[in-house]
């Protein structure tokens, strides 16, 4: 039986000159390349090479080989690759969950992406404000504002930094003015949404904490945030929910003296062993979006 490696000393010989120059290469003994290139000479029943004390060359029957024993090589390398690629894409069902708002508006393209660049993998997405229990419902990994209070859970950190803020459209502004204090807030419209369960309107603004109140309420945070858009009242949103308005001129921020409440963001998993490769390449990439997007908080918060 042919050994692969014989051949690629065969094939490595053919193009250095010499059995030195192979064995130099891979770090063997010249006698050892020699006895390769016999044992496949015998194989064959033909010699490969014309030897002399000071030359070796390849004889017809060697220059006619050399070209197989190189494809069988290349194919060989082709296939271990071919195995290497399909081994490190990613494949199965990865579900995930995500606050309404922020999947909507910022998650969904970056997730579409990622789906486009493993092909072999299928996602779920359940988008909600509800808190979902990854112990009974069908999710692989959780996106979540705020602080990990469950130790079942792991959290590895997206965008630490995030915190809520005050924001209003400009027509809205026009209409009824700018608060210029947290009481001011108990003279305006305040958008209310579900926030773990019940309704809120207890907003920490600097040291303090307001009771809102106001005519609408929504337990879908993202029908908050477009209610503030098109001038309905005032709403406190993570940053993250509000960003793309803020850029674009859509919302202002209100009372940027009084900061909002942290809200960091994670992703969350039930257990460290149950980071599978694609959970792992999904918070990188998540990790390195929200690392840019830290780079615009001067301007913005």
């Amino acid at each position: 039986m042919i050994r692969i490696d014989d051949l690629a000393l065969f094939v490595r010989t053919a193009a250095l000159g010499s059995f030195s120059n192979a064995a130099r290469e891979v770090d063997l003994l010249p006698g050892q390349v020699a006895a390769a290139i016999k044992r496949l000479e015998r194989e064959l029943d033909v010699r490969l090479f014309a030897r002399s004390t000071r030359s070796l060359r390849l004889t017809v029957e060697g220059e006619q080989y050399l070209p197989n024993a190189q494809t069988v090589l290349d194919t060989l390398k082709e296939g271990r690759e071919k195995l290497r690629r399909e081994s490190a894409e990613l494949r199965g069902v990865l579900q995930v969950a995500a606050p309404s708002d922020l999947g909507r508006n910022m998650l969904l393209p970056w997730l579409s992406g990622f789906r486009r660049e493993h092909p072999g993998l299928s996602m779920r997405l359940f988008l909600s404000d509800q808190v979902a229990d990854m112990f009974r419902d069908p999710v692989d990994v959780a996106i979540r504002y705020g602080l990990l209070e469950d130790a079942h859970y792991i959290a590895l950190p997206l965008a630490s930094w995030n915190r809520r803020v005050l924001v209003a459209s400009p027509d809205y502004l026009q209409k009824h003015g700018r608060p210029q204090t947290p009481d001011d807030l108990l003279r305006h419209d305040c958008l209310l949404y579900t926030l773990g369960g019940r309704s809120y309107d207890k907003w920490r603004v600097g040291a303090r904490v307001i009771s809102v109140s106001g005519p609408l309420f929504c337990d879908d945070a993202d029908v908050a945030r477009r209610w503030a858009v098109s001038g309905e009242g005032i709403t406190y949103k993570s940053w993250l929910d509000v960003s793309e308005d803020i850029k674009a001129g859509r919302l202002e921020i209100l009372l940027p003296d009084y900061p909002g409440e942290p809200v960091p963001l994670n992703l969350v998993c039930p257990h460290r062993k149950q980071f599978s490769p694609a959970i792992q390449q999904l918070h990188s990439l998540l990790k390195g979006k929200f690392a840019e997007l830290e780079q615009e908080l001067p301007g913005l918060i």
